[in-house]
């Protein structure tokens, strides 16, 4: 848990630091990355952008419009990554990580009944929000609706974060110890969803 947290704390400077030298086109790089699989904390982006708007430096809207432009791009990029590159190269190698097609198309499945909605929500969840596009594009989701489901999704989290670093202006960084058990719950049972998986899978494998 230690490592995590430093983790978090070394990603949180390098995010504050995009952001003072870049300013909205920070937040814009920020939120890329965050959307790139690359966990670049979201909430030490925004929050930021928030307090530099009630220290007068940004305006509300354009920290909204950066972040969330940041994270459609970053998520695009991330999903033809997924539907150009991921699915050839789990078809490939997967077995050794003991995925096989049949996981492929359940997550088809899964993408064809609850997709739209899967990646409406996961945009609105910490950690759970920088991977969902990956799988979104492995399992070939409709690009239109990924694409409106995305943009969708990232509206109401840009602005509720950007709010708060608002109205918290100089205390912004008060927000994030309540955010960060939040991040830890969801990385142990991500954490704890994979090993299941790769366990149930290798008693399937053996038996």
């Amino acid at each position: 848990m230690q490592y995590i947290h430093l983790l978090i704390t070394e990603l949180n400077k390098i995010a504050i630091a995009l952001i003072e030298t870049f300013n909205y086109w920070g937040i814009f790089i920020g939120m890329v990355i965050e959307s790139s699989c690359i966990p670049l904390p979201s909430e030490a982006i925004m929050l930021f952008g928030g307090f530099l708007v009630a220290f007068g430096t940004l305006n509300f809207w354009g920290v909204v419009a950066a972040g969330v432009l940041g994270n459609v791009v970053g998520s695009v990029l991330t999903y033809w990554a997924g539907a150009k590159g991921g699915r050839p190269l789990i078809e490939r190698y997967g077995k050794y990580i003991f995925i096989n097609k049949k996981h492929l198309e359940k997550a088809d499945q899964w993408f064809m009944r609850y997709g739209d909605w899967t990646v409406f929500f996961c945009r609105n969840l910490p950690v759970v929000r920088t991977f969902i596009s990956l799988p979104a594009g492995i399992s070939r989701m409709s690009f239109k609706k990924f694409f409106i489901f995305t943009f969708a999704g990232c509206i109401p989290w840009n602005i509720a974060l950007t709010y708060l670093g608002l109205k918290l202006g100089q205390n912004w960084h008060a927000v994030e110890p309540f955010l960060r058990p939040v991040s830890y719950i969801i990385v142990i049972a991500l954490l704890v969803g994979i090993i299941y998986f790769i366990i149930r899978n290798m008693k399937i494998k053996f038996s």
